[in-house]
Protein backbone atom coordinates (compact mmCIF):
# COMPACT_ATOMS: atom_id res chain seq x y z
CA UNK A 1 0.00 0.00 0.00
CA UNK A 2 0.88 3.65 -0.39
CA UNK A 3 0.15 5.16 3.04
CA UNK A 4 0.49 8.82 3.95
CA UNK A 5 0.99 9.16 7.70
CA UNK A 6 0.92 12.53 9.44
CA UNK A 7 2.88 12.85 12.67
CA UNK A 8 5.67 10.40 11.76
CA UNK A 9 8.22 12.31 13.85
CA UNK A 10 5.88 11.87 16.81
CA UNK A 11 5.56 9.00 19.23
CA UNK A 12 2.67 7.02 17.73
CA UNK A 13 3.33 8.02 14.13
CA UNK A 14 6.91 6.77 14.35
CA UNK A 15 5.81 3.36 15.62
CA UNK A 16 3.05 3.03 13.02
CA UNK A 17 5.39 3.98 10.16
CA UNK A 18 7.95 1.48 11.46
CA UNK A 19 5.31 -1.28 11.44
CA UNK A 20 4.06 -0.42 7.94
CA UNK A 21 7.61 -0.32 6.58
CA UNK A 22 8.35 -3.72 8.15
CA UNK A 23 5.43 -5.09 6.12
CA UNK A 24 6.89 -3.63 2.92
CA UNK A 25 4.47 -0.73 2.39
CA UNK A 26 5.46 2.66 0.99
CA UNK A 27 5.10 5.40 3.62
CA UNK A 28 5.11 9.15 3.11
CA UNK A 29 5.61 10.91 6.42
CA UNK A 30 4.56 14.46 7.19
CA UNK A 31 5.24 16.34 10.41
CA UNK A 32 5.81 19.84 11.71
CA UNK A 33 8.75 20.09 14.07
CA UNK A 34 7.01 22.18 16.72
CA UNK A 35 8.85 22.96 19.95
CA UNK A 36 6.17 21.57 22.26
CA UNK A 37 8.93 19.17 23.31
CA UNK A 38 12.55 18.62 22.24
CA UNK A 39 12.76 18.68 18.44
CA UNK A 40 15.94 16.58 18.62
CA UNK A 41 13.85 13.59 19.73
CA UNK A 42 11.51 14.06 16.76
CA UNK A 43 14.44 14.27 14.36
CA UNK A 44 15.90 11.05 15.79
CA UNK A 45 12.64 9.23 15.08
CA UNK A 46 12.59 10.48 11.49
CA UNK A 47 16.26 9.64 11.02
CA UNK A 48 15.60 6.02 12.00
CA UNK A 49 12.66 5.74 9.60
CA UNK A 50 14.67 7.31 6.77
CA UNK A 51 17.06 4.36 6.90
CA UNK A 52 14.33 2.45 5.04
CA UNK A 53 14.20 3.32 1.31
CA UNK A 54 10.40 2.95 1.33
CA UNK A 55 10.06 5.95 3.65
CA UNK A 56 10.14 9.61 2.68
CA UNK A 57 9.32 12.57 4.89
CA UNK A 58 8.31 16.21 4.65
CA UNK A 59 8.80 18.57 7.57
CA UNK A 60 6.06 21.20 7.44
CA UNK A 61 3.00 22.29 9.36
CA UNK A 62 -0.40 20.84 8.54
CA UNK A 63 -1.80 24.36 8.52
CA UNK A 64 0.33 24.95 5.41
CA UNK A 65 -2.29 23.64 3.02
CA UNK A 66 -0.30 24.35 -0.16
CA UNK A 67 2.64 22.23 1.02
CA UNK A 68 0.46 19.40 2.29
CA UNK A 69 -1.49 19.33 -0.97
CA UNK A 70 1.73 19.25 -2.99
CA UNK A 71 3.07 16.32 -0.97
CA UNK A 72 -0.21 14.40 -1.03
CA UNK A 73 -0.70 14.95 -4.77
CA UNK A 74 2.82 13.78 -5.58
CA UNK A 75 2.57 10.66 -3.40
CA UNK A 76 -1.01 9.71 -4.42
CA UNK A 77 -1.83 7.69 -1.27
CA UNK A 78 -4.35 4.88 -1.15
CA UNK A 79 -4.73 5.41 2.61
CA UNK A 80 -4.18 8.40 4.87
CA UNK A 81 -3.59 7.92 8.62
CA UNK A 82 -3.82 11.29 10.34
CA UNK A 83 -2.03 11.21 13.70
CA UNK A 84 -0.40 14.66 13.84
CA UNK A 85 -1.94 16.90 16.48
CA UNK A 86 -1.21 19.31 19.25
CA UNK A 87 -1.52 16.95 22.21
CA UNK A 88 -1.76 17.39 25.96
CA UNK A 89 -4.61 18.46 28.21
CA UNK A 90 -2.55 20.77 30.42
CA UNK A 91 -0.83 22.72 27.64
CA UNK A 92 -4.25 23.53 26.15
CA UNK A 93 -4.81 25.77 29.17
CA UNK A 94 -1.76 27.82 28.20
CA UNK A 95 -1.93 27.91 24.43
CA UNK A 96 -5.39 27.00 23.13
CA UNK A 97 -4.78 28.55 19.69
CA UNK A 98 -2.13 25.91 18.95
CA UNK A 99 -4.90 23.30 19.30
CA UNK A 100 -7.27 25.18 17.03
CA UNK A 101 -4.60 25.57 14.35
CA UNK A 102 -3.20 22.03 14.41
CA UNK A 103 -6.22 19.95 15.37
CA UNK A 104 -9.03 21.73 13.54
CA UNK A 105 -7.46 23.62 10.62
CA UNK A 106 -4.76 21.00 10.09
CA UNK A 107 -7.31 18.18 10.14
CA UNK A 108 -9.50 20.07 7.69
CA UNK A 109 -6.58 20.27 5.27
CA UNK A 110 -6.03 16.51 5.58
CA UNK A 111 -9.72 15.80 4.93
CA UNK A 112 -9.74 18.10 1.91
CA UNK A 113 -6.77 16.25 0.42
CA UNK A 114 -8.40 12.88 1.12
CA UNK A 115 -11.59 14.05 -0.57
CA UNK A 116 -9.79 15.43 -3.61
CA UNK A 117 -7.60 12.35 -4.06
CA UNK A 118 -10.49 9.95 -3.38
CA UNK A 119 -8.42 7.85 -0.97
CA UNK A 120 -9.78 4.42 -0.14
CA UNK A 121 -9.71 4.96 3.62
CA UNK A 122 -9.06 7.96 5.87
CA UNK A 123 -8.18 7.14 9.49
CA UNK A 124 -7.88 9.92 12.08
CA UNK A 125 -6.82 9.95 15.71
CA UNK A 126 -9.12 11.17 18.44
CA UNK A 127 -8.80 10.72 22.20
CA UNK A 128 -10.49 9.20 25.22
CA UNK A 129 -10.70 12.77 26.53
CA UNK A 130 -13.77 13.33 24.33
CA UNK A 131 -15.79 11.26 26.83
CA UNK A 132 -15.28 14.18 29.22
CA UNK A 133 -17.73 14.20 32.10
CA UNK A 134 -19.23 10.78 31.35
CA UNK A 135 -19.36 8.75 34.55
CA UNK A 136 -20.53 5.35 33.28
CA UNK A 137 -17.53 3.15 32.49
CA UNK A 138 -16.04 1.44 30.61
CA UNK A 139 -16.56 3.97 27.84
CA UNK A 140 -18.27 2.62 24.73
CA UNK A 141 -18.20 4.26 21.30
CA UNK A 142 -22.00 4.46 21.25
CA UNK A 143 -22.08 6.54 24.47
CA UNK A 144 -22.89 10.21 24.08
CA UNK A 145 -19.76 12.35 24.29
CA UNK A 146 -20.94 15.93 24.66
CA UNK A 147 -19.26 17.10 27.86
CA UNK A 148 -15.61 17.73 26.96
CA UNK A 149 -13.64 19.19 29.87
CA UNK A 150 -10.59 20.60 28.06
CA UNK A 151 -10.08 22.59 24.89
CA UNK A 152 -7.84 19.78 23.63
CA UNK A 153 -10.76 17.35 23.92
CA UNK A 154 -13.11 19.86 22.30
CA UNK A 155 -10.88 20.18 19.22
CA UNK A 156 -10.72 16.40 18.91
CA UNK A 157 -14.50 16.08 19.16
CA UNK A 158 -14.75 18.76 16.48
CA UNK A 159 -12.50 16.67 14.25
CA UNK A 160 -14.78 13.66 14.72
CA UNK A 161 -17.80 15.74 13.69
CA UNK A 162 -15.98 17.22 10.69
CA UNK A 163 -14.90 13.73 9.62
CA UNK A 164 -18.48 12.50 9.79
CA UNK A 165 -19.71 15.38 7.65
CA UNK A 166 -17.05 14.71 5.00
CA UNK A 167 -17.81 10.99 5.03
CA UNK A 168 -21.50 11.77 4.45
CA UNK A 169 -21.07 14.52 1.88
CA UNK A 170 -18.31 12.93 -0.17
CA UNK A 171 -18.67 9.19 0.47
CA UNK A 172 -15.21 9.22 2.08
CA UNK A 173 -14.69 6.05 4.20
CA UNK A 174 -13.47 7.34 7.56
CA UNK A 175 -12.45 5.64 10.79
CA UNK A 176 -11.81 7.65 13.94
CA UNK A 177 -9.96 6.01 16.80
CA UNK A 178 -10.00 7.12 20.42
CA UNK A 179 -6.68 6.51 22.17
CA UNK A 180 -6.36 5.73 25.89
CA UNK A 181 -3.10 6.88 27.62
CA UNK A 182 -0.52 5.46 25.22
CA UNK A 183 2.97 4.73 26.57
CA UNK A 184 6.16 2.95 25.59
CA UNK A 185 9.68 3.44 24.13
CA UNK A 186 10.32 6.66 22.19
CA UNK A 187 7.40 8.25 24.04
CA UNK A 188 6.75 11.93 24.63
CA UNK A 189 8.83 13.56 27.38
CA UNK A 190 5.79 15.50 28.62
CA UNK A 191 3.89 12.33 29.52
CA UNK A 192 3.76 10.93 33.06
CA UNK A 193 5.84 7.79 32.46
CA UNK A 194 8.75 9.73 30.96
CA UNK A 195 8.64 12.49 33.59
CA UNK A 196 8.19 10.09 36.51
CA UNK A 197 11.04 7.82 35.40
CA UNK A 198 13.47 10.71 35.00
CA UNK A 199 12.52 12.26 38.34
CA UNK A 200 12.57 9.00 40.33
CA UNK A 201 15.99 8.00 38.98
CA UNK A 202 17.33 11.50 39.71
CA UNK A 203 15.87 11.52 43.22
CA UNK A 204 13.51 14.41 42.49
CA UNK A 205 9.89 14.49 43.73
CA UNK A 206 7.03 13.79 41.33
CA UNK A 207 3.74 15.70 41.18
CA UNK A 208 0.85 13.29 41.76
CA UNK A 209 -2.44 14.90 40.83
CA UNK A 210 -5.67 14.30 42.74
CA UNK A 211 -3.45 12.76 45.42
CA UNK A 212 -3.07 9.65 43.25
CA UNK A 213 -6.80 8.93 43.14
CA UNK A 214 -6.84 8.77 39.35
CA UNK A 215 -7.39 5.84 37.02
CA UNK A 216 -6.18 5.34 33.46
CA UNK A 217 -6.48 2.69 30.76
CA UNK A 218 -2.79 2.40 29.84
CA UNK A 219 -2.20 1.22 26.24
CA UNK A 220 1.20 -0.05 25.16
CA UNK A 221 2.25 1.58 21.89
CA UNK A 222 2.98 -1.66 20.02
CA UNK A 223 -0.55 -2.86 20.78
CA UNK A 224 -1.98 0.45 19.63
CA UNK A 225 -0.26 0.57 16.25
CA UNK A 226 -1.06 -3.10 15.60
CA UNK A 227 -4.73 -2.24 16.13
CA UNK A 228 -4.44 0.73 13.75
CA UNK A 229 -2.80 -1.49 11.14
CA UNK A 230 -5.68 -3.97 11.35
CA UNK A 231 -8.27 -1.18 11.15
CA UNK A 232 -6.73 0.08 7.90
CA UNK A 233 -8.17 -3.04 6.27
CA UNK A 234 -11.61 -2.64 7.90
CA UNK A 235 -13.15 -0.03 5.61
CA UNK A 236 -16.51 1.35 6.80
CA UNK A 237 -19.26 1.31 4.22
CA UNK A 238 -23.01 0.79 4.22
CA UNK A 239 -25.11 -1.16 6.74
CA UNK A 240 -23.72 -4.43 5.37
CA UNK A 241 -20.34 -3.58 6.95
CA UNK A 242 -21.79 -3.24 10.46
CA UNK A 243 -21.14 -5.61 13.35
CA UNK A 244 -22.97 -6.01 16.65
CA UNK A 245 -22.69 -2.92 18.84
CA UNK A 246 -21.17 -0.92 15.99
CA UNK A 247 -20.68 2.84 16.00
CA UNK A 248 -21.08 2.85 12.20
CA UNK A 249 -23.08 5.91 11.16
CA UNK A 250 -26.51 5.28 9.64
CA UNK A 251 -25.88 8.05 7.08
CA UNK A 252 -22.15 7.86 6.29
CA UNK A 253 -19.26 5.39 5.86
CA UNK A 254 -17.88 6.53 9.23
CA UNK A 255 -17.21 4.86 12.55
CA UNK A 256 -15.30 5.52 15.76
CA UNK A 257 -13.31 2.82 17.53
CA UNK A 258 -11.78 2.73 21.02
CA UNK A 259 -8.20 1.45 21.24
CA UNK A 260 -7.32 0.73 24.84
CA UNK A 261 -6.21 -2.09 27.12
CA UNK A 262 -9.69 -2.54 28.66
CA UNK A 263 -8.16 -2.32 32.13
CA UNK A 264 -8.54 0.51 34.63
CA UNK A 265 -5.25 1.08 36.52
CA UNK A 266 -4.86 3.35 39.53
CA UNK A 267 -2.15 6.01 39.21
CA UNK A 268 -0.49 4.86 42.44
CA UNK A 269 -0.13 1.34 41.00
CA UNK A 270 1.44 2.84 37.88
CA UNK A 271 3.97 4.69 40.04
CA UNK A 272 4.73 1.50 41.95
CA UNK A 273 5.45 -0.26 38.64
CA UNK A 274 7.98 2.47 37.78
CA UNK A 275 9.54 2.11 41.23
CA UNK A 276 9.88 -1.64 40.68
CA UNK A 277 11.41 -1.20 37.22
CA UNK A 278 13.89 1.49 38.33
CA UNK A 279 14.70 0.02 41.75
CA UNK A 280 14.05 3.44 43.34
CA UNK A 281 11.30 4.80 45.55
CA UNK A 282 9.42 7.93 44.49
CA UNK A 283 9.04 11.04 46.61
CA UNK A 284 5.43 12.01 45.96
CA UNK A 285 4.24 15.60 45.91
CA UNK A 286 0.47 15.17 46.32
CA UNK A 287 -1.45 17.73 44.28
CA UNK A 288 -5.12 18.64 43.66
CA UNK A 289 -6.82 17.70 40.40
CA UNK A 290 -5.50 19.64 37.41
CA UNK A 291 -8.04 21.83 35.59
CA UNK A 292 -9.45 20.13 32.49
CA UNK A 293 -8.35 16.66 33.57
CA UNK A 294 -10.67 13.73 34.28
CA UNK A 295 -10.39 11.34 37.24
CA UNK A 296 -10.67 8.14 35.20
CA UNK A 297 -10.64 6.62 31.73
CA UNK A 298 -11.50 3.03 30.86
CA UNK A 299 -12.10 1.60 27.39
CA UNK A 300 -14.66 -0.91 26.22
CA UNK A 301 -12.79 -2.44 23.27
CA UNK A 302 -15.45 -4.98 22.28
CA UNK A 303 -15.97 -3.22 18.94
CA UNK A 304 -12.25 -3.35 18.08
CA UNK A 305 -12.23 -7.09 18.80
CA UNK A 306 -15.34 -7.69 16.68
CA UNK A 307 -13.93 -5.73 13.74
CA UNK A 308 -10.36 -7.08 13.83
CA UNK A 309 -10.27 -10.14 16.10
CA UNK A 310 -7.62 -8.33 18.16
CA UNK A 311 -7.53 -7.13 21.75
CA UNK A 312 -4.59 -5.13 23.21
CA UNK A 313 -3.32 -7.01 26.25
CA UNK A 314 0.19 -5.95 27.27
CA UNK A 315 0.26 -5.91 31.07
CA UNK A 316 1.00 -2.45 32.44
CA UNK A 317 3.90 -3.66 34.59
CA UNK A 318 5.51 -5.42 31.65
CA UNK A 319 5.07 -2.36 29.45
CA UNK A 320 6.57 -0.04 32.08
CA UNK A 321 9.55 -2.36 32.49
CA UNK A 322 10.12 -2.29 28.71
CA UNK A 323 10.01 1.50 28.73
CA UNK A 324 12.47 1.82 31.61
CA UNK A 325 14.86 -0.61 29.89
CA UNK A 326 14.67 1.52 26.73
CA UNK A 327 15.11 4.72 28.75
CA UNK A 328 18.25 3.42 30.46
CA UNK A 329 19.78 2.34 27.14
CA UNK A 330 18.96 5.49 25.14
CA UNK A 331 20.42 8.45 26.99
CA UNK A 332 20.79 10.31 23.68
CA UNK A 333 17.03 10.09 23.11
CA UNK A 334 16.11 11.93 26.31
Amino acid sequence: MRVLVTGTAGFIGYHLAKLLLAEGHLVQGYDGMTEYYDVALKRKRHAMLLQNPNFSATEAMLEDQATFDRVADAFAPEVIVHLAAQAGVRYSLENPRAYLDANVIGSFNVMEAARRLKVGHLLMASTSSVYGGNEAMPYAETDKADTQMSFYAATKKATEAMGHAYAHLHGLPTTMFRFFTVYGPWGRPDMALFKFTEAIVAGRPIDVYNRGDMWRDFTYVDDLVHAIRLLIDVVPGGPETAVAGDSLSPVAPWRVVNIGNSEKVRLTDFIEAIEAATGRKATRNLMPMQAGDVPATWADCTLLARLTGYKPQTDMREGVARFVAWWRGNAAAR
